[in-house]
């Protein structure tokens, strides 16, 4: 069952309107519009949370491994609403920013959802953050809750927001005034241990009186979906990270036919969360789909372990795994060094960068999956705008990211912003519900990503097929121009991980007096092997253009990341530039 009818179509079906999809005479250009026989829904992420109750009931929604949690979907509604009602309580009013700061718990997943109902706009921060980062955050965004884990690894939260509002530790719960921060009032912490100046999370669920009941009901009909709801800060794996705002309808939208595309609608699916909730991969595909669709979301740990994904796995009897290829890269290296059959898998969701063929076939090889869903997208089209077909051949899903999601356009461009001819690389544009309203408090940037005909620019370099899937060839930015040569980095990386004894590859451009760029590369091996500098140029000879063999090699024993599993070239490259002495001010 799902939240609304399939409609079938006669005339104007999918098949019929693709005819027409590919322009005028001459040249096909890169440009489709994939029509869809299902139409897009005005639902609320609160909205979304009683629907759920009301079609999965007693079905258990949420299964956090490493808390000894159980909840079904009625039971999240009950608990959603008390939360929703609480945040009422304590004086939260319709658009305010509420921020999450802890990793993976039962109560980050009640939380987003609760906020959502409240009408409050969620912030979305990466645990591994310090003071620093957080500050630009709650600032950012005029943040005026925040709701924090008391610790995660080798952060204490309560004693970090201490250090940047001070005043809290004698201020009285839900009334604080820090210089500091003018914008926070309220700082919840979920634990049992009470905080000066703080609520506990508990105390904050199990508050809320009739009147604040009486509020949340109305606010049912007083929250518009196209209202913003989610702030989703960039992953930094460039530099400093904007804050995205995605709308009720943008994410409630794309959550639902990242399912249908996929198929999970047609069985109940109980989902291995390896990717985190703050990032739009684990919060809206993970999340929200779930929700749509009556998946059990499992949560193995609080920070992704690959021994804690296999154990879950096992115990949850898990038929879809959701992951980056990292984290899908360790999980398979446990599997293989421990000797434990996994056979419960049917699919694999991979997203957050491009894996290699040969890491998929080996995946699918291992688990035995049924098939592999690569997901493309970004945070800015909330998130995905490309997944493949429920019953694309391998061929299709190993080496394309998919085809177009439903009622959304895309086109590849040139440097002038023309339409290239299909087959041809450029950069991706895209345009449609998917498309975020803003950096927040960021006119400048967000008019530089959205133009005033409301296209996209991703900054992807970008191959659109005639059928309307496509292929990712690396970042516009990532790009290295080498004696004037064009080298896409995926295309080399994709290669030096079919080596036997390459576990993964990263590669990025470093600046050269003669040649404007030289070509760089990063590896790290597979455990017991090894390679030399001259093994990886031998592997590359008669296979690529001499100027993409990599002229720099590096072996590192792990990349720096961020937390949601995203390699960080600029930090590899900045590593390269003090090695070799070539530091930029």
């Amino acid at each position: 069952m799902v939240l609304w009818r399939r409609f079938v179509i006669v005339l104007g079906s999918r098949a019929a309107a693709r005819r027409y999809s590919s322009g005028s005479k001459g040249p096909k250009l890169s440009y489709w519009h994939e029509a869809s026989e299902i139409p897009l829904v005005n639902l609320t992420v609160g909205q979304l949370v009683d629907k759920s109750a009301q079609l999965w009931g007693d079905r258990e929604a949420i299964v956090s491994v490493h808390q000894g949690h159980r909840l079904t979907f009625q039971e999240v509604k009950e608990k959603v609403d008390k939360l929703a009602a609480g945040f009422l309580e304590i004086g939260l009013k319709h658009g305010d920013a509420l921020a999450v700061w802890a990793p993976n718990l039962t109560e980050w997943y009640l939380t987003s959802l609760a906020a959502n109902k409240a009408g409050l706009v969620i912030v979305n921060i990466n645990p591994a953050y310090q003071i620093p980062e957080l500050e630009y955050c709650l600032k950012k965004v005029h943040v005026r809750a925040l709701v924090a884990a008391e610790a995660f690894k080798t952060q204490k939260y309560p004693e970090m927001v201490q250090a940047l509002a001070p005043e809290v530790t004698a201020a009285k719960p839900g009334h604080l005034k820090s210089l500091n921060l003018p914008n926070l009032t309220t700082v919840i912490v979920i634990g049992d241990k009470q905080y000066p100046g703080m609520f506990r999370f508990s105390d904050v669920m199990d508050c809320a009186s009739t009147t604040s009941f009486e509020k949340l009901k109305q606010l049912d009909y007083d929250i518009q979906a196209d209202e913003g709801c989610n702030v989703q800060f960039t992953s930094g794996t460039t530099g400093h990270p904007k804050a995205t705002l995605l709308s009720h309808h943008s994410v409630v939208n794309n959550s639902y036919f990242l399912g249908e595309r996929a198929g999970l609608y047609k069985k109940h699916h109980r989902i291995c969360l390896q990717v985190p909730f703050f990032h739009c991969f684990g919060n809206v595909c993970g999340v929200l789909n779930s929700l749509h669709h009556g998946c059990t979301l499992v949560l193995p740990s609080a920070g992704f372990k690959g021994e804690d994904s296999a154990k879950a796995i096992l115990k949850e009897k898990c038929s879809v795994l959701y992951g980056t290829p990292t984290m899908n890269i360790d999980l398979l290296n446990f599997v293989e060094s421990s000797g434990l059959k996994i056979n419960s898998l049917e699919i694999l969701a991979s997203g957050g960068a491009i894996s290699s063929p040969d890491l998929y076939e080996k995946l699918t090889r291992t688990f035995g999956l049924e098939r592999v869903t690569t997901f493309y997208g970004m945070t800015e089209t909330a998130p995905l705008s490309f997944i493949p077909e429920e019953n694309d051949p391998p061929e299709k899903t190993y080496t394309t990211v998919g085809r177009v999601i439903d009622h959304v356009e895309v086109k590849v461009v040139d440097e002038t912003g023309k339409m290239v001819p299909l087959g041809t690389t450029g950069e991706l544009w895209v345009r449609g519900y998917c498309n975020m309203l803003g950096y927040w408090g960021d006119k400048k940037h967000t008019e530089e990503t959205i133009r005033e005909d409301r296209w996209l620019r991703t900054g992807d370099a970008f191959i659109l097929e005639e059928n309307g899937y496509g292929k990712i060839v690396g970042r516009i930015k990532d790009m290295i121009i080498r004696g004037g040569e064009n080298i896409f980095p995926k295309e080399i990386e994709i290669l030096l991980e079919t080596h036997p004894s390459i576990s993964e590859a990263q590669v990025f451009g470093i600046a050269d007096d003669r040649l404007g760029e030289q070509v760089c590369v990063a590896i790290s091996t597979k455990k017991g092997h090894k390679l030399t500098e001259q093994d990886v140029k031998d592997f590359c000879r008669g296979k690529i253009a001499h100027f993409k063999i990599p002229h720099y090699i590096r072996f590192v024993e792990e990349f720096p990341k961020t937390v949601s599993g995203k390699i960080q070239k600029f930090k590899l490259r900045k590593m390269l530039e003090k090695e070799l002495g070539k530091e930029t001010q």
